[in-house]
């Protein structure tokens, strides 16, 4: 599954006073100038590269596990490759967001993804060559994984700032968003099952990097070159423009000189404690990242081990794998449409934890009860439908409390604290198979996350879920109220 992170009054004083007087300026210059014409170009173009790149990496996802599970046998070994690729996308994604904002999340997107499609690349070459041992393979993963968490980053960063130039409710746009990983989840699965099937594991392998080439290419070529760089550097360019605008001669003295030194960019520690402290503020983030972070745990360890070792035993191989992906991604795409559709009318926490009820427990313990592949096809398309609604209103959420200039930095950290117990996740899963088996390991996995996703809809925090605010923009700063936070996950 994919589900995909705040302010008091004084934490947005803190961390965003130092761009007021530019952010004032900004405004005064968007009047100027007008707000731009409508376009759809930078909307297409992201959701593009994301299909691209999510397709890839779910056909790997099928791919990876299956070699290292043919190759060894060992459930283990195949949890430990998971842990290899994602200890460093959490890492390196947490300690990206400031160079997103400084660089630009459209620069950090295309060139992450060509050395992610280099590295790929790399894998099938050296194993037909016979030099590709184990130890190799887990750097090779490694260095994939932290290429995809800037990545994958920067193109959600950039989400907000396309639906502002389609002219776009947020809700809207993340649902479109929603739609497009949800049919990269169905499109992948399909094509890796039927890859591995018939040409074996590193054709899928070898298909992940050229959608890894290919998704650099519609970034750099495709999107505007000024894509995402009034969230990173917006107190620099709006100096620059008040500078040489119109109402240049307005500005005071003072004014000048404050422009002048908020076109001096932040350090990098600077930039990082800020998204730091504006994260933490807030009751309800941390009660979203707790929650998603366990599920994201649960599932990580569900997809990269549970269900390989099911199809295995079942006797259904990669070809029952690749059929459930596709079945959950369809049903996915159809919940999401009606998400993108309706989401902003409806209220998010009621929505949210429904979809949370349908897309957890439910297909742990269907496979747990060995039932009959027609049975497991309809919960894992009832799971896929739930699931739909996540990422819609988990993204709102997030881009419209979350002021642009922050938003990488954020958005970063958030997801990576979030997505922590990813790289456990495999292991785990893992572990408790060879100790106890299959079936008591999926029971207790949908146990666990029935409880976590129920239990923690009981905190106070998430009355406030509701209550929607204007998006924030980088030409103002945002409202001294308490927006909630939104976290972000796998």
């Amino acid at each position: 599954m994919t589900t995909t992170a705040t302010t008091t009054a004084t934490t947005t004083a803190t961390t965003t006073g130092s761009t007021t007087t530019g952010s004032a300026t900004a405004a005064r210059t968007t009047a100027v100038a007008g707000p731009p014409a409508r376009s759809l170009r930078p909307l297409v173009g992201v959701l593009a590269a994301t299909a691209v790149s999510l397709t890839g990496t779910r056909v790997s996802a099928i791919a990876l596990p299956w070699f290292v599970l043919a190759t060894t046998g060992s459930a283990t070994m195949t949890g430990l490759v998971a842990f290899a690729e994602m200890t460093p996308y959490v890492l390196v994604k947490a300690l990206t967001g400031p160079l997103v904002d400084r660089l630009g999340p459209r620069v950090v997107s295309w060139t992450t993804d060509a050395v992610s499609a280099v590295a790929a690349g790399l894998v099938p070459l050296l194993h037909a060559l016979g030099l590709l041992p184990f130890g190799l393979l887990l750097a090779m993963v490694a260095m994939i994984g932290a290429m995809r968490g800037p990545g994958d980053l920067a193109k959600s960063v950039m989400v907000p700032e396309a639906a502002d130039h389609a002219r776009m409710p947020l809700e809207r746009a993340t649902g479109l968003s929603g739609v497009t990983e949800r049919l990269a989840s169905t499109i992948g699965p399909a094509v890796g099952g039927g890859l591995v099937a018939l040409m074996g594991p590193m054709a899928g392998l070898a298909v992940n990097a050229a959608t890894f080439a290919l998704g650099s290419l519609v970034i750099a070529l495709a999107l505007p070159r000024g894509m995402g760089r009034s969230a990173a550097a917006p107190e620099a360019r709006v100096s620059a423009g008040a500078e040489e605008g119109p109402g240049k001669e307005e500005a005071s003295g003072a004014e000048e000189t404050s422009g002048a030194e908020q076109a001096e960019p932040a350090g990098y520690w600077r930039m990082f404690r800020e998204g730091f402290t504006f994260l933490r503020s807030e009751p309800l983030l941390l009660t979203v990242i707790v929650m998603v972070g366990i599920t994201n745990l649960l599932d990580a360890g569900f997809i990269t081990v549970l269900v390989p070792v099911w199809a295995r035993e079942s006797g259904g191989g990669p070809a029952a794998i690749g059929l459930t992906g596709s079945v959950l991604g369809i049903a996915a795409v159809a919940g999401s449409l009606i998400a993108a559709a309706v989401a902003h009318r409806l209220p998010r926490r009621t929505v949210f934890f429904a979809g949370f009820l349908l897309a957890g427990a439910p297909r742990y313990i269907v496979l747990a009860l060995d039932a009959p592949m027609w049975v497991v096809l309809t919960v894992f398309a009832i799971v896929g439908f739930g699931s739909g609604f996540l990422n819609p209103i988990l993204g709102a959420v997030l881009f419209e409390r979350v002021p642009r200039q922050l938003l990488g930095r954020v958005h970063a950290l958030g997801d990576s604290l979030a997505w922590a117990g990813i790289p456990l996740g495999g292991l785990l899963a893992g572990a408790a198979v060879a100790l106890v088996g299959l079936i008591p390991t999926l029971v207790a996995g949908g146990l666990l996350y029935f409880a976590t996703t129920n239990f923690a809809g009981l905190r106070p925090e998430w009355r406030t879920m509701d209550s929607r605010r204007p998006e924030p923009t980088e030409a103002a700063p945002a409202a001294p109220a308490q927006p909630e936070p939104v976290a972000a996950g796998s």
